[in-house]
């Protein structure tokens, strides 16, 4: 009895660890298996990943290989110029660039204006390397909400206009403007007439571009805020509202002197300046009557914003203060629908595109 016990306990034995082996071979496979699985799964969903994101970069590629470059790619990346600002190739949809906004985001706010360090033609191109050709600017990044023709009446003044240049350039762009320089140079030795040069910009501005807004600038007045920003208002607008020639203050209130802008529907309306105002002082007047005679009003920025500076110099010659008029203004009701944008006459005898600005020389006549 005692050796069949014995014989049995062993067999029972290695039958136990026959299963212990048994089991733990089953457990190696089955781990064997699953992390394999894992491993599968992990690739498959890392590869769905890769796929998905080239998918949304290149829809219609599932892949990473690269584009094919045919002969006909290289030749166009060679040949294609650089296209302007906003401009489309040929065939392309229309431009998806959204509107700037209206307050840009470009902005600095109070700026530091010195004149008694010269500047150069050359070193405001060089600091503007977005300008086009005429003293044209468009941002890159968005559609302009105006497009504005600055017109600046003009006569032996180019020291000033140097100093304008250099600070209104960057100004402007920072104010994310659609816009063109013109500088209307009245040509001879006749009186100078101001108003009637500012006609001519805007009849001339609108034979370039689509102008819809101008804005009517003296040569040697500066701002010195960028948040005063030179475009067009539901109402006529007064830009240069505190200027350091009469302590930063307004003089009076029917001001609308040294720079304004205005619509071309408001402009119209009022059928542009007057022509027959010849020597210094008082189209400013008739202009603010004109305006108040068609049922508009001023608009200023603040005090503060409206800040600017003037270059001091002596009176021009040839600009002698008009001694009529007090009379012609006087007389703007009866005066303002015949005389105007609809009776304007002058001859251009030069137009020159500098790259900082656009130069049109013309005749106005004489009184």
């Amino acid at each position: 009895m005692a050796g069949d016990s014995t014989v049995n306990f062993n067999l029972l034995h290695r039958t136990c660890k026959l299963v212990v082996l048994l089991c733990l071979l089953h457990i190696s496979v089955t781990v064997v298996f699953y992390v394999r699985s894992l491993d599968i799964r992990f690739a498959f969903a890392q590869n769905q990943q890769t796929r998905n994101a080239v998918t949304q970069l290149n829809p219609g590629r599932t892949t990473l290989e690269p584009e094919p470059e045919g002969p006909a790619d290289r030749a166009d990346e060679k040949k294609a110029p650089e296209l302007p600002p906003q401009e489309e190739k040929a065939g392309e949809p229309e431009k998806t660039l959204e509107k700037c906004p209206e307050t840009s985001p470009l902005l600095v706010g109070p700026l530091r204006v010195e004149f008694n360090i010269p500047v150069t033609l050359e070193q405001t191109k060089d600091e503007n390397p977005n300008l086009q050709r005429g003293g044209r600017f468009r941002p890159k990044d968005c559609v302009a909400l105006q497009k504005v023709a600055i017109i600046i009446p003009f006569r032996n003044r180019d020291e000033h206009l140097k100093f304008w240049l250099y600070y209104l350039h960057p100004i402007l762009q920072r104010q994310q403007l659609d816009y063109g320089v013109y500088v209307i140079n009245q040509g001879g030795s006749e009186i100078f007439n101001r108003a009637k040069l500012l006609n001519v910009g805007y009849a001339e501005a609108l034979k370039e571009y689509d102008y819809d807004c101008f804005v009517f600038s003296d040569v040697d007045l500066i701002p010195m805020d960028d948040r005063n920003t030179y475009k067009c208002f539901s109402q006529p607008r007064h830009l240069s509202v505190s200027m350091d020639k009469f302590g930063f203050r307004l003089p009076y209130n029917q001001y609308f002197g040294g720079v304004s802008s205005m619509s071309k529907e408001q402009y119209l309306k009022i059928n542009g300046f007057p022509n027959n105002y010849w020597g210094w002082g008082g189209e400013d007047d008739d202009i603010y009557n004109r305006l108040a005679s068609s049922g508009m009003s001023i608009s200023r920025p603040s005090g503060e914003v409206g800040k600017c500076r003037m270059i001091r110099h002596q009176r021009d010659k040839q600009n002698d203060p008009n001694p009529q008029r007090f009379d012609r203004i006087a007389h703007t009701r009866e005066t303002m629908h015949k005389d105007g944008i609809k009776s304007l006459s002058y001859k251009v005898l030069k137009t020159e595109k500098f790259p900082l600005f656009t130069k049109i020389t013309v005749d106005v006549g004489k009184p």
